[in-house]
């Protein structure tokens, strides 16, 4: 396995992982996803994974959050087993159409996060406002849905996970479907937000610079079965700049050495 980090670096995340996966494979319909997937995710990491469609990605996000269950191997949360989906892990999709009800408002979506909890009436409306304000999304409490613009859905998808107060957010390609501007903007949101609220992030996605703007390390999938071929170490000073971060020279070498590792893996595949 490709690395940057040294080994002593690798041992420190072992002993602060917050999220630790141990020897892991998925099979799913008798075909294997994933195999012998050794990860561990420090408290505060923003830990971005990228490859090839078809590499397990989104796989790896599910048994994460306890949608999947592991074919072999452990999965641990805070040093206990993974076994269902849990209030501390969230997830924000890649379709936010799909993950909202349309039938609810912006507040009513943000409301649902709270309705299986003890929160009392009044503190539940005061949370609501304040992750509608967060969002930058006050205006619109009493609209639906499909009154919103994709990133204003988004933001709503990303404020109805924040009610749930985890400690954990698992970001499968969610800003996959927006224009080139409002992606930028989100990216700096969420920074913000994982900043105030310390959470852990495991994040998918195809873009290389995202995954390099936004991440600590970046981790390298290759596929038939999914398998950890690389790990990258962002060495980059936070906070992140849309402009100068993208123009550093760090950001430049990663974006080659990343693309270079994707290309040589599309590469073998087409081989094999």
């Amino acid at each position: 396995m490709q690395s940057s980090q040294s080994i002593s670096e690798q041992a420190g995340l072992a002993r602060h992982a917050i999220i630790r996966l141990e020897g892991v494979d998925l099979n799913l319909s008798n075909r294997e996803i994933l195999k012998d997937i050794d990860l561990n995710v420090r408290k505060g990491e923003f830990l971005c994974m990228v490859g090839p469609s078809g590499c397990g990605k989104t796989s790896l996000l599910r048994l994460v959050a306890g949608l999947f269950r592991s074919s072999r191997g452990n999965i641990s949360y805070d040093g206990k087993p993974v076994v269902r989906p849990q209030r501390e892990i969230a997830v924000v999709f890649q379709d936010y159409g799909m993950a909202l009800l349309p039938w609810r408002t912006a507040a009513g979506n943000i409301r649902l996060a709270f309705e299986s909890g003890d929160v009392p009436r009044a503190e539940r409306e005061r949370q609501i406002g304040a992750l509608l304000s967060m969002m930058g999304l006050s205006a619109h409490a009493d609209k639906f849905p499909s009154q919103l613009s994709g990133g204003m859905q988004q933001r709503l998808q990303i404020a109805r996970c924040l009610a749930q107060r985890p400690s954990v957010l698992l970001m499968d390609e969610p800003f996959g479907a927006l224009d080139a501007l409002t992606r930028q903007a989100l990216q700096d949101e969420v920074l913000s937000i994982v900043a105030s609220t310390k959470a852990t992030v495991i994040f998918v996605t195809h873009d290389l610079e995202e995954a390099i703007y936004l991440g600590d390390r970046v981790i390298g999938l290759v596929p038939n079965p999914g398998r950890i071929g690389a790990v990258f170490k962002v060495n980059l000073p936070r906070p992140r700049h849309q402009l100068t971060t993208r123009e550093h020279p760090e950001f430049l070498r990663l974006r080659r050495e990343i693309f270079d590792f994707i290309k040589t893996t599309e590469r073998q595949e087409l081989e094999a």
